[in-house]
C-alpha cells in the first residue's frame, strides 16, 4: 500500500526547483517506494517567489516565513535550500519540530554549525539527508566497487579538482555567497565539500591536511535588488569579498594514502570540471563529471606500459537501472538529485540511513575548518 508524506521546500532559488523537480520525479523512477511526497508548503523570504512556486509546481501553502512550515503539522519532512547562514537555525528547528531533513551543504557556516544540526537530528530521532549528490553518480558507485575489490591494488594517491567558473566574471553581484557573516566560506564550503565527502566516500577518512587559498576578485558589486544563483550586477556600491575564491589541499589520509584537492569558482575558461583520479599499486581510476557515465580503469599485472580503458556504466552500477535500460546512456546532474531524494524518503520509510547523512556533513565541515586553520597558519592540521 502507498502512502503520502507531507513535503516542504524553504528556499527556492535554483536549488529549491531542483529539490521539487526530484520530489515529483521519484515516483517515476522508483515506483517501489511505498510512499509518494506530496508538495505541502514552500517558503522563501523574496515577496512574491514562493507564490510563484506553488502556482508552477502545486505547493498547497506558500509563506514568506519558515517558521510556518515548522509549525504546519502537515509537513512531515522539509528541504532546507536556503543559504548558509541560516542552514543551523532552520536545520535545527525543523529537527526539533519532529520533521526530516533533507539540506543543502555545507550545512551551516562552520563545523560547530553542522554539529547542532546532528545533534538534533538525532535527538529528535529523525532522518537527515546532505546534499552530497555526486556521490551518486552511478560511476562513482562503480569506482567505489572497484577499488573496494582491490581491482587497482593499495590505494597510493589521488587527485581530487572541481573548477568552474560561475564567479569569474568581474560583474557578478557581491551576494551573501561572498560574505563571510553569512556564507561562511567561499569555495571550501560550496565546492571544496564535495571533493572531502568524495574522498572520505572512496577512500576513507582524513587524517590530516596542508591548505592555501586566495582571493583573486577582491571586490564586487552590490546587488541592486533580489537576487537568484550567480547574478550580475553593475553600478551598485563595491564591496570587499571576504572569503576564498580558490583552495588547493594536500591530504594525508588514515590508510596511508596521499591525495591533492584544488578547486576553484573564478576559472576562466572551465565550466563544472569535476572529477577525480585515483591511483594504486597495480591500476587507477578516473571519472569526469562531464562524462558522467563514463570511468577510465587501468588494472591488470602490467604496471609499466599498462593500457587504459573506458567503462561505460549500466544497470548494476549504483542506482543506473532507475533511468536507463542499458549501458552508456546519459544521466544528468538533476538526475543525481532525484536518486538523493530516493534514498531521503527511503531513510524515512525504512528507519535505516541510506546515502548521504548530517554525519558525514559534520566531517566534510572539520576538514573545511582545517583547510581553513592550515592556510591561515602555514602548517598542517587535523579535521578531528
Amino acid at each position: 500500500m502507498v502512502s503520502t508524506l507531507g513535503v516542504a521546500v524553504v528556499g527556492f532559488g535554483w536549488m529549491g526547483r531542483v529539490h521539487t523537480q526530484a520530489y515529483a520525479r521519484v515516483p517515476h523512477h522508483f515506483p517501489q517506494l511505498p510512499v509518494r511526497p506530496e508538495l505541502v508548503a514552500v517558503a522563501d523570504e523574496v515577496p512574491g517567489r514562493a507564490e510563484e512556486a506553488a502556482g508552477q509546481y502545486g505547493f498547497a501553502t506558500a509563506a514568506r516565513d519558515w517558521r510556518e512550515v515548522a509549525a504546519d503539522p502537515r509537513v512531515q519532512a522539509v528541504s532546507i535550500a536556503a543559504p548558509n547562514f541560516l542552514h543551523r537555525e532552520i536545520g535545527v528547528a525543523m529537527a526539533e519540530a519532529g520533521k526530516h531533513i533533507w539540506i543543502e551543504k555545507p550545512v551551516g557556516l562552520t563545523a560547530e554549525d553542522a554539529r547542532a544540526v546532528a545533534g538534533a537530528v538525532t535527538k529528535a530521532g529523525v532522518q537527515g539527508t546532505v546534499g552530497f549528490n555526486y556521490r551518486n553518480a552511478p560511476a562513482v558507485a562503480a569506482a567505489r566497487e572497484l577499488i573496494a575489490a582491490g581491482e587497482i591494488g593499495t590505494v597510493t594517491h589521488v587527485r581530487i579538482r572541481l573548477f568552474s567558473d560561475y564567479a569569474a566574471h568581474p560583474e557578478g553581484a557581491l551576494t551573501w555567497r561572498y560574505e563571510r557573516e553569512r556564507g561562511g566560506s567561499g569555495v571550501l564550503g560550496d565546492l571544496a565539500s564535495h571533493g572531502v565527502d568524495l574522498a572520505r566516500f572512496l577512500l576513507g577518512e582524513i587524517a590530516s591536511l596542508a591548505a592555501d587559498t586566495a582571493v583573486f576578485v577582491p571586490e564586487r558589486a552590490r546587488p541592486t535588488g533580489a537576487t537568484a544563483g550567480h547574478t550580475r550586477s553593475t553600478g551598485g556600491e563595491l564591496g570587499p569579498v571576504e572569503n576564498e575564491d580558490y583552495v588547493s589541499c594536500l591530504l594525508r589520509f588514515a590508510s596511508g594514502a596521499r591525495g591533492v584537492l584544488e578547486a576553484c569558482r573564478v576559472s576562466v575558461g572551465e565550466q563544472n570540471n569535476y572529477g577525480f583520479e585515483i591511483h594504486g599499486t597495480k591500476g587507477a581510476v578516473s571519472w569526469d563529471f562531464r562524462r558522467m557515465g563514463e570511468l577510465a580503469v587501468s588494472r591488470g599485472t602490467s604496471y609499466q606500459d599498462q593500457p587504459v580503458s573506458t567503462l561505460y556504466v549500466g544497470p548494476g552500477h549504483g542506482e543506473y537501472a532507475a533511468f536507463q535500460p542499458g549501458s552508456a546512456n546519459s544521466m544528468g546532474y538533476d538526475d543525481l538529485k532525484v536518486i538523493e531524494a530516493y534514498n531521503f524518503l527511503r531513510s524515512i520509510t525504512e528507519g535505516t540511513v541510506y546515502g548521504a547523512t548530517v554525519e558525514d556533513a559534520v566531517h566534510s565541515a572539520a576538514a573545511l575548518d582545517a583547510m581553513s586553520r592550515s592556510a591561515e597558519s602555514g602548517t598542517w592540521a587535523s579535521p578531528a
